[in-house]
């Protein structure tokens, strides 16, 4: 409980709601993660690592993005103006 920073109540309805779901069950020592309750860990740990590592690619991808938006930004000097597809100077 104090690891994970919850209250008694908390831990309670947590606690109630894996074995429910079948997570976990009772033994003669208190608890113990069921092969339903592993699998899911398993399937979890696989979900997280690729869900990391998709999220840093979409970072990158939109840092990528930002930098070409960027570069199609007017040049600040403004002295160049495109008018028909022809440049014109000012």
């Amino acid at each position: 409980m104090g690891v994970a920073n919850l209250s008694y109540t908390l831990f309670e309805k947590y606690l109630e709601d894996t074995v429910q779901i079948g997570f976990l069950r009772m033994n003669d020592d208190g608890f113990e993660v069921t092969e339903k309750g592993k699998d899911f860990l398993e399937k979890y740990m696989s979900f997280s690592n690729r869900y990391s590592k998709l999220e840093s690619e979409l970072r990158s991808v939109l840092s990528e993005r930002d930098v070409l938006k960027s570069m199609c930004q007017p040049a600040k000097n403004g002295k160049v103006k495109v008018v028909c597809g022809r440049k014109r100077r000012k």
